[in-house]
């Protein structure tokens, strides 16, 4: 069992999440989702990250059925995040959270999120959007109160949308999830989860692969004697930021996974730091009223 299975964060609801997950985006063949779930079981992955848009929430859950009892697991042993897609931002909320549960079919969700600030087919200055949000988050933390969502979250939150959140919440978010990368560090982001007391999680380490093949990454990795994939997970890990790479190459999965029995000298960590030039390689949810 790899040593990733120790390494977790504490959320503000108490509960212990993994540092390390697997993202599943673009898996979508439940084939495919199988062999990504067996290899990342097998390499001490303890965190699935699905959502809505993903298409892949009943696969994801059929294959936890599946296969934890192959490692001796148990859905308690696991844990699990999903997101409310942009299209049902606003008053189908709660029914379409629901229609997740119903889709992963495992009981209950351990992280369930906003996606996206914005509402589909509106306009990103579009004043609706603001109260949008505040419905949607109106129903998570119904369905928190109930158990179902066991802790309610948001993702792609600029500064400005935490601020507002956090004024009109009654439960505050446990996590937001973002892009975050040494071309992307989000230190104002990161100081307003801090001061909130909310856990800061990492999607695009690698940059959508872009980030593997700059000097600097590959002269800290040959420094560290491991891969530049390696290298950018552990430059995030590092700082306490979970992250969730995805791949469906069982090869792949188990080198991400081998991310805390190295660390980066202090030099090379601020090697890394000192590429930020607020380069984005997703989506920019700035221009969201």
């Amino acid at each position: 069992m790899s040593s990733s299975t120790c390494h977790t964060v504490l959320l503000n609801t108490g509960v212990h999440m993994p540092l390390l997950g697997l993202g599943t985006d673009k898996l979508v063949s439940p084939d495919i989702v199988h062999q990504a779930v067996d290899a990342a079981l097998a390499a001490g992955y303890r965190a699935f990250d699905s959502a809505t848009v993903y298409q892949n929430e009943s696969a994801l859950g059929q294959a936890l059925k599946k296969l934890l009892p192959k490692y001796g697991l148990t859905r308690e042993d696991i844990f699990i995040i999903s997101k409310l897609g942009p299209k049902d931002q606003g008053e189908r909320a709660k029914e379409a959270a629901l229609r997740s549960l119903a889709q992963l079919d495992v009981g209950y969700i351990d992280l369930y999120l906003i996606h996206w600030p914005g509402t589909q087919n509106r306009s990103v200055s579009d004043q609706r959007n603001s109260g949008n949000r505040a419905q949607s988050w109106a129903a998570l933390e119904e369905l928190h109160a109930q158990g179902t969502l066991k802790a309610i979250g948001v993702s792609n939150y600029t500064p400005a949308h935490m601020r507002e959140l956090m004024q009109s919440c009654k439960v505050p978010p446990a996590l937001l999830q973002v892009e975050f990368h040494p071309q992307l560090c989000q230190d104002e982001l990161r100081s307003v989860c801090k001061e909130y007391g909310v856990c800061f999680q990492a999607y695009s380490s690698l940059g959508r692969g872009e980030l593997l093949h700059g000097p600097v990454v590959l002269e800290v990795a040959k420094n560290c004697g491991r891969s530049p994939a390696q290298v950018l997970l552990r430059w995030a890990v590092q700082q306490g930021v979970a992250v969730l790479p995805k791949s469906s190459n069982p090869d792949r999965i188990r080198e991400n996974a081998e991310i805390f029995d190295f660390s980066i000298s202090d030099s090379d960590m601020d090697r890394l730091s000192a590429l930020e030039c607020s380069h984005r390689y997703c989506w920019d949810p700035s221009q969201v009223v």
